[in-house]
């Protein structure tokens, strides 16, 4: 009893875990997918916001470095509630199963695997919450040390590092929604809007880290001239705190005299004395006062403006110093315009070709309104030429391939569809010749969701070799009432095998076989079809075919014969268990009558007995009506003379 429990609770601790895993073509996941690159984007955007921190206090009592606080906890709470849509996203990572068509696998054990040795280490260095723990609580520990050049100096370096995990988690998002099969692709507008995107972001990206240089440029100038006259450079960073082991040069007009002499706004145009600091391409931060702002919106959108009108330029409005740091950041934001301007250029072939796609969709839309045709069917049309889109971007393939030369046709099919033809058992008994005759034959097949691949009853045209996607096989045996058989196809399975029958046989007629299963598709299906007279024309070729061995083998993988086996494995074990019942039933007649304990028992033990075999005799015949028809097999006798 005890092992019994442990196995349910085992079982049904398996069924729980099972439960917890989400189908990655689910709806909940796909719509997931399609909101998280927005929380990425938003997330990177809020990074820049840490630069902002820093403010210069520049007046006639005092010059000193200090610390917006109230931007620094709102940035921390942005920060966080969006790093908690990361962890979420983490999570679903691990909980998601995933079909590889390669391996046939499916669980959320295998996806968990390829995420840990791929992205896992990558998000967590960039959801790692250090900028909070500076700003909430080292900060606020320091006693000794200047707290505005800690903060800066910190920030400055945790927000770049953890920049570079973020961007590289977003690279790909941004190639998944600009595939074929991405979310952006079906509309131009979100094409256009998504590239926008980019570049504001790069912009808010550039003017907050010009705002933090011209602040430390600032800060550089006031340090050299502290250094220089033998001043306490502590005397450089703000005092709001009125801490006593602390103070700034509001009480030393000596060293305000100097910052004032040598660290002069001047244009650098106008600068004639070798001694005055040249600020270079921060100046103009410096002069507008930006830097001395406590007000958000007015100096973000002035930095924001001049990363927009930087990278729009290419960086030709920038007149640099010689300060190797500043030289550096202008050939940066002269190479990102260039490459956020070839990202344009391929948006707008992008656009074009959609633009296309959707005069043909209007055009469509039109064709259907002409001829009146019901909703249902438009859905499907619409489902179909988007789906026909996402794998083909508007490439007519089968136009294109037939323009090439023989040979470079024979290649194109023979990688597409070679392999997946040896996943076929059958095949993989026959030559190359005509495996690559097949390979020739193959076309590409695209079918929406709720399609009907097969009808039951209907003739067999094709065999379809699955490439991806899912079906279900489903048949009734006819029609008869309470038989019911459901078989699911995915990626690297086939169907319709009645025609391997039909074609194997040498003495087969013309007429088609009749399919008895109807197959449906549960999603978007791509396949490669081979029609019936191109599947008789190469079995035709080869006599090796026709074969016990490869008859077993047929039978095996065969969803029809299974079906058949399972039917018939089931009609024998019911036989075989009333037979037994029977067997007891009269046993236990012939036990009652040699006791004979009394005449009134014998009697109805009798009559007992022979109640329950009249009812198994009566219900005896309906168990063979539920065994479906035995598939077809072609007659191999006739080829063995050969």
């Amino acid at each position: 009893m005890g092992s019994e429990r442990i196995k349910s609770n085992l079982h049904s601790a398996r069924n729980e875990s099972e439960e917890k895993i989400l189908d990655s073509r689910g709806s909940f996941l796909q719509s997931w997918n399609k909101i998280y690159p927005l929380f990425c984007i938003t997330a990177v955007a809020l990074d820049p916001l840490f630069f902002y921190i820093p403010v210069v206090v520049n007046d006639k009592n005092r010059k000193c470095l200090n610390l917006d606080k109230r931007l620094g906890i709102i940035a921390c709470v942005l920060r966080t509630f969006m790093d908690a849509f990361r962890i979420i996203h983490m999570i679903f990572q691990f909980r998601t199963g995933f079909l590889a068509a390669s391996s046939r696998d499916f669980g959320a054990r295998t996806m968990a695997k390829r995420y840990l040795f791929t992205y896992f280490i990558i998000d967590v260095l960039a959801i790692l919450p250090l900028p909070q723990l500076v700003i909430l609580l080292i900060v606020p520990s320091l006693k000794d040390q200047p707290v505005a050049f800690v903060t800066k100096e910190s920030l400055k370096y945790i927000i770049i590092c953890q920049y570079v995990p973020r961007i590289v988690r977003i690279v790909p998002l941004y190639i998944e929604l600009t595939s074929p099969s991405g979310a952006v692709t079906e509309n131009a507008g979100a094409i256009a809007a998504l590239n926008l995107c980019i570049c504001m972001l790069a912009s808010h990206l550039f003017g907050a880290i010009w705002y933090l240089m011209s602040i430390e440029r600032q800060e550089r100038c006031w340090r050299d001239v502290a250094i220089k006259y033998g001043h306490n450079r502590d005397l450089l960073y703000c005092n709001d705190d009125k801490d006593p082991r602390r103070t700034d040069n509001s009480s030393n007009p000596d060293l305000l005299s100097l910052l004032n002499t040598y660290c002069p706004l001047i244009n650098p145009d106008d600068i004639t004395n070798s001694t005055v600091f040249n600020f270079g391409i921060f100046t103009d931060a410096l002069q507008s006062e930006t830097v001395e702002s406590w007000d958000f919106p007015k100096k973000f959108f002035y930095c924001f403006w001049w990363g927009l009108r930087s990278l729009s330029s290419l960086g030709q409005n920038l007149k640099t110093s010689n300060f190797v740091g500043e030289t550096i950041f202008a050939i940066v934001i002269s190479i990102a315009g260039l490459f956020l301007f070839a990202i344009l250029i391929s948006s707008i072939q992008s656009m074009t070709a959609v633009k296309v796609e959707e005069m043909r969709i209007t055009n469509a839309e039109r064709w259907m309104n002409n001829i009146n045709l019901p909703e249902n069917l438009r859905k499907r049309i619409r489902r179909y030429l988007q789906y026909k889109w996402q794998q083909t971007r508007g490439v007519q393939e089968e136009s294109l391939i037939s323009c090439l030369p023989r040979d470079l046709r024979r290649g194109i099919k023979r990688h597409l569809c070679l392999d997946l033809l040896m996943r076929v058992p059958m095949f993989e008994k026959m030559d190359e010749q005509l495996l690559y005759a097949m390979c020739d034959r193959l076309k590409r097949v695209l079918y929406t969701e709720k399609s009907y691949i097969e009808r039951e009853g209907d003739p067999v045209e094709e065999m379809l070799f699955i490439i991806r996607g899912n079906l279900v096989s489903t048949t009734t045996n006819g029609g008869i009432t309470g038989f019911f058989n459901a078989v699911n196809l995915k990626a690297g399975d086939f169907c319709g095998e009645a025609l391997l029958t039909w074609a194997l046989d040498p003495q087969s007629s013309s007429d088609l076989p009749i399919s008895t299963r109807t197959v449906q598709a549960l999603s978007e299906v791509e396949a490669f079809a081979l029609l019936a007279d191109d599947l008789k024309f190469v079995f035709s070729q080869n006599r090796r075919l026709h074969s016990k061995q490869l008859q077993h083998i047929f039978r095996f993988y065969s969803v029809q014969w299974r079906t058949w086996a399972a039917s018939f494995i089931q009609a024998a074990w019911r036989r075989y268990c009333k037979r037994k019942l029977l067997k007891s039933l009269r046993a236990e007649e012939t036990n009652d009558a040699s006791q004979s304990p009394s005449l009134g028992a014998t009697i109805n033990a009798s009559r007992f007995a022979a109640n329950a075999l009249g009812n198994l005799r009566q219900h005896e015949t309906p168990t063979p009506r539920m065994l479906p028809q035995k598939p077809a097999e072609p007659d191999f006798t006739a080829d063995q003379g050969h």
